[in-house]
């Protein structure tokens, strides 16, 4: 019996969104078809991976992911910034959180000196991440956004609730924005049609559903990443944008990575057990649909850039 191999082709391409400068701006999109199927599509960017740095040392992270990437390092956003060159990866993916702090508060000034600082040691384009809380976030992404102007950085994230500043900002200062959506495909569309209807371009908006780490929620969070993409590649231009994942700040909230190996011996090393959630939930994701992704075991990023090699030769 001869088998037939079925081809789907769809009729919409992704947007293509370039992120930095020069020649280490990357680029993400482009793809007229589903994620690796190169026999049916054309795929012409890879997935790219972005290295997590806080503001400051993240309270919640375990000990043996602080020491695999440097205690003193972790304390220290610059120096931490630099590994990226080591661990040879797209981006950098700053998160702001002190400015959102109860106690003693980081100025939106003192984060703009901060981005600036990275983006002056580092030569990788960067992600700027505001802290979710809207009031302080209406204040910094301003001050930051104006001290990267011309850089074209992503910055993020705008919701149904919260875009209007943002947007504008980064109108401004030439960046692009990520569109937020609280895991539901059609707030994620809205977000979009919002974000136009303020003349921000849609050839630079990036897409993030939100999504949890493997075990919490992830086939939920798989599937309405790959309804966006499939509706996206099926003529809907408001959800034709590339998209992005947190995988290691999500990983890093799972019990499987918290528990230390005292507290549950059947489970095996933490330090394997950090690398293993977080390069599965990476590939996951991936496979939904993904265009860059965030990470913070190194690793865990060792693994995903050789899956990624593997999977796009």
């Amino acid at each position: 019996m001869t088998v037939e191999k079925v081809e789907r082709k769809f009729k919409n391409t992704i947007n293509t969104v370039t992120i930095g400068t020069g020649d280490n701006a990357v680029t993400v999109g482009g793809h007229t078809g589903l994620p690796f199927l190169y026999d049916e599509a054309e795929l012409p960017h890879s997935p790219v991976i972005a290295l997590d740095v806080f503001d400051t040392e993240p309270g919640r992270w375990t000990e043996t992911l602080k020491e695999k990437i440097g205690k003193d390092v972790i304390s220290d956003p610059v120096e931490w910034a630099k590994k990226a060159e080591e661990y040879d990866v797209d981006l950098v993916s700053l998160r702001f959180t002190q400015h959102a702090a109860e106690e003693d508060p980081a100025s939106p000034e003192e984060c703009a000196e901060l981005a600036k600082a990275i983006n002056d040691a580092v030569d990788k384009p960067l992600v700027i991440w505001g802290s979710g809380d809207e009031e302080p976030d209406n204040k910094l992404f301003p001050e930051v956004s104006q001290a990267l102007a011309g850089e074209q950085c992503l910055i993020g994230s705008a919701t149904e609730d919260n875009y209007k500043t943002l947007a504008a900002t980064a109108i401004a200062d030439g960046h692009n924005v990520i569109g937020e959506s609280p895991i539901d495909i059609n707030i994620c569309k809205q977000v979009n049609i919002l974000l136009s209807d303020m003349g921000f371009p849609t050839d630079k908006i990036v897409i993030f559903t939100t999504n949890g780490p493997l075990g919490y929620g992830i086939e939920y969070a798989y599937s309405i990443m790959e309804r966006t993409r499939l509706a996206s590649l099926g003529g809907d231009k408001m959800m034709a944008m590339p998209i992005i994942a947190n995988i290691g700040p999500e990983s890093q909230r799972a019990k499987e990575v918290k528990v230390t190996q005292e507290e549950e011996p059947s489970w095996g090393e933490q330090p394997e057990r950090e690398i293993a959630w977080e390069t599965s939930t990476g590939v996951a994701y991936l496979q939904a649909g993904a265009d860059i992704l965030t990470m913070s075991n190194p690793d865990a990023i060792e693994y995903m850039q050789s899956y990624i090699d593997r999977m796009t030769e």
